[in-house]
């Protein structure tokens, strides 16, 4: 590692028609934010010499001779989408060395640039350092797969940024409730529409992410009529018009013990598992072989196959093994809709199934099913085994309906799929925190605070795959432990802390540094909590003052936390943007609550 580089006010950049314009104009960007007054951008024939001073950053592909002679034995990945860094300090001005294996890694080494700016008093400096990296799956990114309300395209376009800033590759355009994905599957999008679409496909583009359209006419298609096997490609022709080069065509929740059409009945015969699975092969196949493998660009087709979420080997999957073309990718969400985990054992299994390596559907941190009423999910992205890269093509998460809330756990998704043998759940947890408070110290713990109250991740049955507020558990357990001892006033002293910081974390995150978004997303859970957080400061008042002694007091501050208590349960999520409706926002449901009651018992 290297000495730091100082960010000079005149910066040179050097670029070549082989230098990604996307990476360009992002390193322009971040170095006139970080300092930088005037940046030029020159060819590798016009730099300046060592009298000028001044910092060079140079940027392009691995193979260009300036960037080879400037790594300086720093390795370059030789797998796609991989980057090489060095930076360099010097008295005639640093050096930063920024090399693509491609395109997208070009990109991906002013992603973490981006990381090593640091401010020394009032100038700014970049780290030495010599990063050589690459990501460990293929796919990774996000499907917006959800029921209820969908993102609005502002929403989108600012996924796309985001999806930039984590090195994550794929979106899907998979909404449950666009008429135009489902229901209306074979009308075109209306002009508007089509004209947003363009506009996300665009800024995808610029951050290197692959939009990924989805149509879904499993519910009415008829599999044998030309009509409409030509009316689905019609559709996919008009996103591939507007520059999409990654389709999907799920055929998941639909029915398919019966047909949409008598025609299918005299093409396949019976209704059924193998009849289906042979119906939906002829179709992906033909999609494969006649859209996809003629238009120049595009990616291999993907899908969600009707029996998506299990490790059962049926007449549907045994078919769809034989028949299926082997380039289409086959979406898997796990062992369940909502998996407790997925392991190296069940990818394989799954991968087995197929007969290729599957994709996962990750459905968390998805709040659209009944065991999710009244939560948002901000649990880290977790229990989910490293090693995962050998045995998939790779992670997509199925986010909530409301986007930046969903930042905290797909920041997780996104890391664990660039590098699984080296995450840690816990830890970049903490740094998506941070970056959803813009590195405000203050504000990340607040979210930290607001996360362990929001950490409960239900499945489909009982029993959630990760608990409510581990944290205020920790803290109330030793707490009741501590006053059992005989020790009521140290108790006390090392609760009421705590209690006060969720009562003030609300108003920490909404005092300016923490994404706007997610202030909106988290609004009447930011409500609940400041009201719940009340109440906990009432209660450990009343403690303590029962343990002084003064019971009248503890009486009334009892009567208080219950007041704060009721106000907080008529808190609702209004306008919902969930299918649950305007329901009660849950806020560490199961152990402040239990706390305050217990505590209340106790005083009575």
């Amino acid at each position: 590692m290297g000495d730091d580089a100082a960010v000079t006010r005149r910066v040179t950049v050097v670029a070549d028609e082989e230098t990604d314009a996307a990476a360009r104009d992002r390193l322009v960007r971040e170095l006139k934010a970080h300092g930088a007054h005037r940046v030029d951008v020159v060819a590798p024939d016009a730099v300046p010499g060592p009298a000028a001073k001044s910092l060079t950053v140079r940027l392009g592909p691995a193979v260009r001779g300036d960037i080879a002679r400037s790594l300086a034995g720093t390795s370059v990945p030789g797998q796609a989408e991989g980057y090489a860094l060095r930076v360099a300090g010097g008295r005639s001005g640093g050096s930063v060395t920024l090399a693509g294996t491609d395109a997208t890694g070009q990109f991906y080494a002013v992603q973490s640039l981006r990381q090593l700016f640091q401010r020394a008093g009032g100038a700014w400096r970049i780290a030495g350092a010599a990063v050589s990296d690459h990501p460990a799956m293929p796919l990774r990114g996000t499907v917006e797969g959800f029921y209820g309300t969908p993102w609005t395209h502002a929403e989108r376009l600012d996924q796309m940024d985001f999806h930039g800033d984590v090195k994550a590759n794929t979106y899907i355009y998979a909404p449950k409730d666009d008429p135009y994905h489902r229901d209306k599957w074979r009308e075109p999008y209306p002009e508007d529409k089509a004209a947003e679409l363009g506009e996300l496909v665009e800024r995808a583009t610029a951050n290197h992410v692959r939009f990924t359209f989805a149509v879904s006419p499993g519910a009415s298609v008829c599999y044998s009529d030309p009509d409409h096997v030509e009316d689905l490609k019609a559709k996919l022709q008009a996103l591939y018009d507007l520059g999409t080069r990654a389709f999907s065509v799920p055929l998941d929740d639909i029915d398919y013990t019966s047909w949409n059409c008598e025609a299918d009945r005299a093409a396949y015969g019976e209704p059924g598992r193998e009849a289906a699975a042979r119906a939906q092969s002829d179709l992906l196949n033909d999609v494969q072989r006649t859209f996809i493998a003629t238009h120049e660009g595009s990616h291999p087709l993907q899908t969600v196959p009707t029996e998506y979420g299990d490790l059962t080997d049926t007449a549907y999957k045994q078919t769809l093994r034989t028949r299926l073309d082997g380039e289409v990718e086959v979406m898997w969400t796990g062992t369940d809709v909502v998996p407790p985990e997925i392991t190296n054992d069940q990818a394989e299994a799954a991968s087995a199934l197929f007969g290729r390596k599957v994709f996962v559907w990750d459905n968390y941190p998805v709040n659209d099913f009944g065991n999710t009423s009244g939560r948002l999910l901000l649990a880290p992205y977790d229990k989910r085994e490293a090693g995962l890269s050998g045995h998939l093509a790779g992670i997509v998460a199925n986010p909530m309906n409301q986007p930046y809330a969903s930042k905290a756990a797909v920041f997780g998704a996104a890391a664990f799929t660039w590098n699984d043998t080296a995450y840690d759940a816990e830890a970049t947890w903490r740094q998506a925190m941070a970056y959803l408070a813009g590195g405000d110290r203050r504000a990340t713990g607040a979210l930290l605070v607001l996360g362990d109250l929001e950490h409960l991740a239900p499945t489909f049955g009982d029993t959630p795959w990760q608990p409510q507020a581990p944290e205020l558990a920790r803290r109330t357990a030793a707490f009741w432990r501590t006053w059992d001892a005989g020790e009521e006033a140290g108790a006390v002293r090392a609760l009421r802390p705590y209690a006060k910081a969720i009562a003030e974390a609300p108003a920490t995150i909404r005092g300016g540094a923490v994404e706007p978004g997610f202030v909106t997303d988290a609004a009447p859970w930011l409500d609940a909590t400041a009201l719940w957080g009340e109440a906990a400061v009432a209660m450990t008042g009343a403690l303590d003052a029962w343990q002084s002694g003064d019971q009248d007091e503890a009486r009334r501050l009892v009567r208080e936390s219950e007041g704060y208590q009721e106000q907080a349960r008529a808190v609702r999520v209004d306008p919902p943007r969930n299918s649950w409706g305007a329901v009660r926002p849950k806020v560490g449901d199961g152990v402040l609550d239990a706390f305050l009651a217990e505590a209340a018992d106790r005083l009575a």
